[in-house]
């Protein structure tokens, strides 16, 4: 039963089954043929038998028995210059119930009256009209029985299907061999790779190498091998970014006690009264904050995925105007200008910590990308929004990002834009955004700068 599951079972059995069927289409036809060919010499046989009786009008009676016997007809009529005689006759045992004429039948008539005759197993006497041989008048008419014609039917036909059954099972017997090196052996290479590399995915010696001569299989051994090595190279990058994110997950955890120390400290400089620290230390206060959640957040993400955003009212000038003045420290005077055009009575629905490392990663990328040119540039940050979305821009005048950058822009590890880069920022912005049920895209990035969009959905949300 395990056989006759399998490709090569499968094939051998059809291939058995179309050959039959195929021998089964000619075997109509030839016992059809048979049966008129078998016909065709009763009436000859009577011809001869007749004319021996007309060259010879005083043949005994017992004589004339014998050439109808040897016939294998009952009697014989001819007609010759429009008048008909019977030249040889016997008793007929039985009446005759069936007149067949051969001289206009055709190939569908002549099929059904062959599978009339085998269908019909009680003998019947027939009567049979036909052209004389060498035009030796005008028709020949033989009356007979049929009980030898259907067994010689039956004999011919069981002969047909012997040779039909062992034709089909050369044939398929070859056919199978041949599936079988072509096809099949190919496909347990294929299998056997395949189980093979589930084994050990990550050791790329077990690579397939394409080696088959058939298009379709060498087509799909090749798709294989460039999914097993796309693969392969996404389970390394797996385990680098599991090792990665447990060194991560310690060094944030130690960097937010070191936080927590300075959140303390900080809180004594918002008591000083010069005036310069009294400006800058909120901010400061701020900062070291936002530094806290991003370490407790590293931690919840290295023991699953980015949390949740927390949704509520945002004033997203604000968040814009932090950004932007955290960053204007980083920066000497005329390298970098800043400018935004948000309304200031835009309230969004956002997690404002969140929001804030999405449009931060997003200028500070902006910022330094300038940077390495050597040359002045200019940030903007924009909003819009319309009735089912806000709609948030940040474009540069920079020099435009790598053709590999933008290839693999929020891959982690490899859509870094600058040298050192890590290429983690844009792959979190864009988790932070869809977290959101947005989406960040890529507006353009060519000679003149670069823009991205950050769109989140008002979604019906009530804002309350």
């Amino acid at each position: 039963m395990r056989f006759l599951k399998s490709l090569s079972g499968r094939f051998l059995i059809l291939t058995i089954v179309f050959v039959m069927l195929a021998e089964v289409l000619i075997f109509v036809p030839s016992i059809a043929r048979f049966r008129e060919d078998f016909l065709m010499s009763r009436l000859e046989r009577s011809q001869i038998a007749s004319l021996a009786l007309l060259a010879n009008e005083d043949i005994a009676p017992e004589l004339q028995d014998e050439l109808l016997e040897n016939a294998g007809v009952f009697n014989v009529v001819l007609r010759r210059n429009d008048a008909r005689q019977l030249v040889l006759s016997s008793p007929i045992p039985a009446p005759i119930t069936a007149t067949y004429d051969l001289r206009n039948a055709g190939p569908l008539e002549l099929i059904r009256d062959a599978m009339n005759r085998l269908a019909t197993p009680e003998p019947q006497v027939i009567r049979v009209i036909g052209d004389p041989v060498r035009m030796a008048g005008l028709l020949i008419e033989v009356t007979l029985d049929t009980r030898e014609l259907r067994a010689a039917m039956i004999d011919y036909g069981l002969r047909i299907l012997i040779l039909s059954a062992v034709i089909s099972g050369v044939t398929a017997l070859l056919l199978f061999l041949a599936v079988r090196s072509l096809l099949v052996k190919p496909i347990k290479r294929v299998v056997g790779h395949m189980q093979s590399y589930a084994a050990a995915p990550e050791d790329a010696r077990r690579v397939i190498s394409p080696s088959a001569g058939v298009t379709e299989l060498r087509e799909a051994e090749e798709t294989l091998k460039l999914m097993q090595t796309q693969l392969t190279s996404a389970l390394k990058q797996k385990d680098r970014l599991a090792q990665l994110g447990g060194g991560v997950a310690k060094v944030s955890h130690d960097l937010r006690n070191i936080l927590t120390s300075a959140q303390l400290f900080t809180d004594r400089l918002e008591l000083s009264e010069d005036p310069t620290v009294k400006r800058m230390a909120p901010k400061l206060v701020k900062s070291i904050t936002r530094a806290v959640h991003l370490c407790e957040a590293t931690l919840a993400y290295g023991r699953a995925e980015e949390p949740a955003p927390t949704l509520s009212r945002v004033p997203l000038a604000d968040i814009v105007s932090d950004v932007i003045d955290s960053e204007r420290l980083s920066v000497g005077d005329g390298e970098v200008s800043f400018s935004e055009d948000i309304p200031a009575a835009l309230v969004i629905r956002a997690d404002a910590e969140q929001l804030h490392r999405v449009i931060s990663n997003l200028v500070r990328n902006a910022r330094q990308a300038i940077v390495t040119t050597g040359k002045p540039g200019e940030i903007n940050v924009a909003a819009t929004e319309t009735d089912d979305e806000w709609i948030i821009t940040v474009t540069d005048t920079g020099p435009g990002l790598p053709a590999k950058a933008r290839e693999y822009l929020f891959q982690p590890f490899q859509g870094r834009a600058a040298k050192g880069g890590s290429g983690l920022g844009l792959n979190i912005a864009a988790e932070l955004v869809r977290g959101h049920g947005g989406e960040l895209t890529l507006e353009r990035s060519d000679a003149t700068g670069t823009a991205f969009r950050i769109t989140l959905p008002r979604g019906g949300v009530e804002m309350g």
